[in-house]
């Protein structure tokens, strides 16, 4: 489903826009660390227990995200999918990965953190 361009997106120190449904169907969107698995090529995004975007998928598991290029906004990919796993487990040294990523420290703040991971359905590029 995702080419390697998508997954080095994926990868690279770029923002993802992930989008969520709240109970009256509406998008809910929040911009957020993303990260992908290697071997499973599920996208992963974390977060804390009791946000909106949790509660939301914990309800509906549809979601989508774009994510573009920093240095080349023109270079982006949209996904479709569905949350099938949420998990406390690794999601504390997750987050201390994504910070390390993203501002090169530790992330100062741990406790309730999860894992949403998402399997993309549909991409378009």
């Amino acid at each position: 489903m995702l080419s390697d361009e998508d997954r080095s997106l994926f990868k690279a120190r770029n923002f993802g826009h992930f989008v969520t449904l709240m109970p009256d169907g509406s998008p809910h969107v929040a911009p957020v660390w993303i990260d992908i698995e290697d071997r499973t090529d599920l996208i992963v995004v974390n977060t804390a227990l009791g946000r909106v975007k949790t509660r939301n998928v914990e309800r509906d598991p549809r979601v989508a995200m774009s994510v573009h290029d920093q240095d080349d906004p023109y270079s982006m990919v949209a996904v479709r999918g569905q949350v099938v796993e949420i998990t406390r487990e690794g999601a504390e040294e997750h987050i201390d990965f994504l910070s390390q990523k993203y501002d090169g420290t530790d992330f100062s703040v741990h406790g309730n953190r999860v894992l949403l991971k998402i399997r993309a359905e549909h991409a378009s590029h």
